[in-house]
């Protein structure tokens, strides 16, 4: 077989297509799942082995590190060593480095990797806040207008007409924008924006560096294209100087990144400015079962045509699996402790518990969820965020409630004396626009609503009790790190993956956001977030939300507007069949404690099948040689104890001393795999046959 035909081998039609197309502008339209990586480290291998370009005239840039890499490891293993693939950023950083010293006659600036310091010092001396979240704020909003290509003068109308949430007045920002650049140049620093207006600058005032640079570089590769932001197709045209040889690989269905500058009309637009380009469009999704992706497709579709849309609609490539799964909640107790069954429960079937995500819209949502892990002893990892109960504003909280605790208290209800409390910390009456501000206030508001549920269900609860609640949820938040189920936000999981993936949340006011619900563009893009943390999963899907807050709380919540249609569409049911013309699920009816008939609420309670407060009605002995048959079926295996068994299950085998099968299998956390593998033995022990 020849090299021509091995880097062949293997792709679709419409993949081949994209690898073979001629030098010159091509647009690879390529939904989620299909291939995309593959498809541009080929085309760049291609053009290199028919001796079209050499290696080191190509430059392929990307968006992050971890993509940068992954496609220079790809292009070695095809032949292809020596192509630059980077992000914009190192990039440009390269060339500064190179050109500035024979441009400007001196050494390139510092760059400083944070612009923390020089923020806070220019709004000091305007005399507005230097608080550290108002300080990120104000970084943030620099870096958007910097992308956006707005100079401080430009930056109101422009701000204006997007309805960008300026963290203090425009006016204001203007002046801080101002100092800011000034204390920066003075200082002979640049800052990450920095490299890639200057680069621009430098091959646009300079021919003699633009032919050299040019001379250097004949093919481009841009990946993730619908995420450019303005600044980034300047260095990109710039780079091009009037040439052609562009190809540009991305989805309009994936653009979250609106909020940062990412402005998809490049990627939309790229046949009308290139009118004698190759268009290739990759539907072939290889990544998730048909059922996911039509899922995904329905989603997508829901939203109308968007100017966004590039009319991709996948195609699923995977042998037929589940449906997807729709579960509606009273309370998100109720429904973080549905997700740990249904986690216990795939883990029983073999899926790695490395294997799944529980994804959320913001990280202020991870509570509930990390609590309802840690009773189930599931082991959980946070990915792009910290735990809740680590976060630097939950520790200053919770540390202000303890002195309160211990301090002399007025008769007050709980949850107004909590909110007065974390109202010295920074909870105010409405959240913020900052977002990093807001963040941080949603996390306050949340330990305020636990306050409101511990009222709700004891009304003689004190701040004492409620500070001890609080450590104890710490506590249980904080297993063995090691390798478990990633908890993720919807943003953090882009470009990710996994066999089984829980959405969770889904209510009005968290997808769409309650700060996105009055403009279209911005549902527009929440949609498709929803999207992107669809199409995350490979085979299982699972999609909850919850009417209330709080147990016993009203059941004030709306599912999100994005539901509307998909579960009465898609094939299967949950356990509880459809509500009548709404398309969402009822929820799952609550499992009742087997002595005094409560509502179960945790897992722990489930697997038992009693509420907390009844008394175990454990055999001891039964119990003492569970744990010591699974202490050495772990030593056999090589396991953690937790892997064969939870305590949790092992206590309610010793509660329930199931005889057959059947009983053994209704038990929470023992599913076919774990039945398999460990029935026999534990029959055997509840018998006192072994």
């Amino acid at each position: 077989m020849t090299d021509r035909a091995r880097l062949l081998e293997g792709l679709d039609p419409q993949q081949r297509a994209a690898v073979t197309a001629p030098r010159g502008p091509v647009c690879v339209l390529a939904g989620a799942g299909t291939g995309k990586t593959r498809t541009i480290t080929h085309r760049i291998a291609h053009l290199v082995q028919r001796g079209l370009v050499v290696p080191q005239q190509v430059l392929a840039v990307t968006f992050t590190a971890r993509a940068a890499g992954e496609m220079r490891t790809r292009l070695r293993g095809l032949g292809a060593d020596g192509v630059q693939a980077q992000t914009f950023h190192a990039a440009a950083f390269r060339q500064l480095r190179y050109f500035w010293p024979r441009v400007l006659g001196e050494e390139l600036w510092s760059l400083v990797e944070h612009k923390f310091r020089l923020v806070a010092q220019a709004a000091g001396r305007l005399g507005l806040s230097t608080d550290s979240d108002a300080v990120r704020d104000l970084a943030s909003e620099i870096e958007w207008a910097k992308a956006s290509l707005l100079t401080p003068e430009r930056y109101p109308d422009a701000a204006a007409r997007r309805g960008r949430d300026c963290p203090v007045p425009p006016e204001s920002f203007v002046r801080l924008f101002e100092g800011y650049e000034r204390a920066k140049n003075a200082a002979k620093v640049l800052d990450f924006d920095d490299l890639l207006l200057h680069t621009a600058a430098l091959l646009e005032d300079s021919p003699e560096v633009a032919e050299e640079f040019r001379a250097r570089y004949r093919t481009f590769v841009v990946d993730e294209y619908q995420d450019v932001t303005p600044l980034q197709q300047r260095v990109l045209d710039v780079w091009l100087g009037g040439r052609d040889d562009l190809t540009v690989v991305g989805d309009a269905n994936q653009t979250i990144y609106s909020f940062a500058g990412a402005e998809p009309r490049w990627l939309v637009e790229f046949p009308r400015r290139y009118p004698k380009a190759e268009v290739v469009r990759l539907e072939r999704d290889y990544r998730s079962t048909p059922q996911v992706v039509g899922l995904a497709n329905r989603v997508i579709a829901a939203g109308g045509a968007a100017d966004t849309s590039t009319g991709l609609t996948l195609v699923g490539q995977r042998p037929d699996g589940p449906a997807p799964g729709f579960e509606e909640y009273d309370n998100e107790a109720a429904e973080a402790a549905g997700l740990a069954r249904a986690v216990a429960r795939l883990a029983g079937e073999g899926v790695p518990l490395s294997e799944m995500a529980v994804l959320y819209r913001i990280n202020a949502q991870s509570e509930v969820y990390e609590q309802a892990l840690a009773e189930a002893e599931i082991p959980y990892q946070i990915r792009g965020g910290e735990r809740f109960f680590a976060r630097t504003e939950v520790r200053r909280a919770m540390s202000a409630l303890r002195v309160a605790a211990n301090g002399a208290r007025r008769e007050e209800e709980l949850p107004s004396r909590v909110r007065e409390v974390l109202a010295e910390v920074g909870l105010t009456g409405t959240a913020p626009t900052g977002g990093t501000a807001r963040e941080r206030w949603q996390s306050l508001n949340a330990l305020a609503e636990l306050a409101d549920e511990l009222f709700a269900t004891d009304p003689e609860a004190d701040l004492p009790r409620y500070v001890a609640e609080l450590d104890t949820r710490a506590a249980a938040q904080h297993p063995p790190t090691m390798e478990g189920v990633t908890l993720a936000s919807l943003h953090a999981a882009k470009g990710l993956e996994w066999d089984a993936v829980f959405l969770v949340g889904l209510v009005e006011g968290a997808l769409p956001i309650q700060h996105a619900q009055g403009d279209e563009t911005s549902v527009a893009e929440e949609r498709r977030l929803f999207y992107v943390g669809v199409t995350r999963a490979r085979r299982h899907l699972r999609v909850s939300w919850a009417l209330s807050r709080g147990q016993g709380g009203g059941r004030r919540r709306r599912p999100s507007r994005f539901l509307a249609g998909l579960a009465s569409g898609a094939a299967g049911h949950g356990r509880g069949g459809n509500r009548a013309g709404s398309g969402t699920r009822r929820r799952s009816a609550a499992a009742r404690c087997r002595l005094c008939s409560a509502e179960l609420t945790s897992e722990a309670e489930t697997r038992t099948g009693r509420c907390a407060d009844c008394p175990s009605d454990a055999d001891e002995e039964l119990l003492t040689r569970l744990r010591s048959w699974r202490r050495e079926r772990a030593r056999q295996l090589r396991v953690p104890a937790y892997v064969v068994f939870p305590d949790s299950t092992l206590l309610a085998i010793a509660e329930r001393r199931p005889t057959d099968t059947e009983a053994l299998a209704d038990i929470s956390g023992v599913g076919a795999t774990k039945l398999e593998r460990f029935g026999a033995d534990v029959l055997s022990l509840v018998n006192g046959s072994a």
